[in-house]
């Protein structure tokens, strides 16, 4: 039986001007310090990315993400209890995450949302649908108040998702982070205005529907992200990502749109500005 061959390991970031970064994770790269923040914005910058929204899962990562934002001009910060952690949202967690929302530098909140793999594979270590349920709730209720945007976490939970967007407050817009539903919920998502965020995954040769959906999406309502340090754009799947590869994702989704890749970042850009208020 042949050996498999190994994954190439990323080598040579894809430059284009304007690129932007709408989800990533500074901290999980490795950026804890001041120096590495820098140090991953500045491959970032040279491959052409000048907007970068690092995230927290969890709070300790939320105060992570927003001290980058806070010292680096090109970073800004969403800030939220991922889902599967939805149990640690308790009164302290509720209060500083009101704080970091009303703090200029956070643009978003999030992730939030709702995830059922992870209850499938290891209820043990998940937060219950219930839990994350008003975990949620709660968070499209700061995201109003604070009139961010709302950052959305889905792993197979299309229809519980949905159901509970549908009846909740509608924040000023929500955002669908590395997009991989199908086809049907691709156009509810549209047909209500949501923001639909492709990684690396929309590369993946199995993925020709998440290609068709980016392609059909109204240009206005899409953005790219890496959710590094996963989701690792092709020909690198399977190693670890940062921003500086982005570039690859924008190239695939320029392709399937048959438009220029100059044209695809620059209106990318302007939809982060827009989305993130960054233009106001």
């Amino acid at each position: 039986m042949a050996k498999k061959k190994p994954r190439p390991k990323p080598s040579a970031a894809q430059t284009i001007p304007q690129l932007i970064d709408a989800h990533t994770h500074l901290a999980s790269c490795g950026a804890v310090s001041a120096a590495e923040v820098a140090a991953i914005v500045d491959r970032a910058a040279a491959a052409g990315v000048t907007n970068i929204c690092t995230v927290g899962d969890g709070l300790a990562e939320a105060e992570l993400a927003l001290a980058a934002a806070q010292v680096n001009p090109a970073v800004v910060a969403a800030c939220a209890i991922h889902p599967t952690r939805a149990g640690e949202l308790d009164d302290a967690a509720r209060s500083r995450l009101r704080e970091m929302a009303a703090d200029p530098k956070c643009v978003a909140i999030g992730e939030t949302g709702l995830d059922t793999y992870w209850i499938t594979h290891a209820p043990e270590t998940t937060a219950p649908l219930g839990v994350q349920e008003e975990a949620l709730r709660w968070h499209i209720d700061l995201a109003v108040e604070a009139d961010k945007a709302l950052m959305i976490h889905n792993r197979d939970a299309d229809a519980e998702l949905f159901a509970v967007l549908a009846d909740a407050p509608t924040p000023r817009d929500t955002i669908l982070h590395c997009f991989s539903s199908p086809m049907q919920y691709a156009r509810m998502a549209l047909d209500r205005g949501y923001i639909l965020s492709f990684a690396g995954n929309v590369t993946f040769k199995r993925n020709a529907e998440l290609r068709e959906i980016a392609a059909l999406a109204p240009i206005e309502q899409i953005l790219i992200e890496t959710d590094a340090p996963y989701m690792t754009p092709e020909p690198f799947r399977g190693s670890r990502n940062e921003p500086q590869f982005i570039g690859y994702t924008a190239l695939c989704i320029a392709r399937e749109r048959k438009i220029a890749v100059a044209e695809l970042a620059a209106q990318l850009n302007r939809n982060f500005n827009r989305v993130y208020q960054l233009d106001e």
